[in-house]
């Protein structure tokens, strides 16, 4: 931890600017090294994050109030399989927080869905796990029964 304070605090003070590569329009970016540095730290937050819980979704709102219907959609999904004990971040409440999960995942979209650390997809990912039975063996693995499963075991 001491040498994370220590390069970002080099970062920090050295605030040299950094060419970024070229890009394909052959324009050559520059940026800060104190942006880099922001950037590096919220990547390994992330990493952090992600690897903290069995189930992390990133996602527009809350579970108890998605705010958009790709988000809902993954909420309902969980529930219908009884996950209810998972974690959510609300991307909506920060732009650099929602862009970084963006980069760390390089996947564009929101929702994002984690399993012990794994990026799983979106919404469309997560709904095709659930219509072809997928799902119920990925969460299996992490340890958590489907309801899905337990109803379909009662009804027989």
């Amino acid at each position: 931890m001491n040498s994370l304070i220590r390069n970002t605090a080099r970062c920090l003070r050295s605030g040299a600017a950094v060419y970024m590569p070229r890009q394909a329009d052959g324009r050559v970016w520059t940026s800060s090294a104190r942006f880099l540095c922001a950037a590096a730290d919220v990547q390994k937050a992330l990493g952090d994050i992600v690897q903290k819980d069995k189930v992390v979704v990133f996602m527009k709102g809350t579970p108890a109030q998605p705010m958009c219907g790709f988000s809902n959609a993954v909420v309902q999904i969980l529930r219908m399989h009884g996950v209810d004990d998972y974690a959510s971040y609300n991307v909506l409440e920060d732009s650099e927080f929602r862009e970084g999960v963006k980069a760390f995942s390089n996947w564009p979209t929101i929702p994002q869905v984690y399993f012990s650390g794994e990026f799983v997809g979106g919404c469309d990912i997560l709904l095709q796990m659930h219509q072809n039975g997928d799902l119920v063996e990925e969460l299996k693995k992490l340890g958590i029964s489907s309801s899905l499963l337990e109803a379909e075991k009662e009804s027989k």
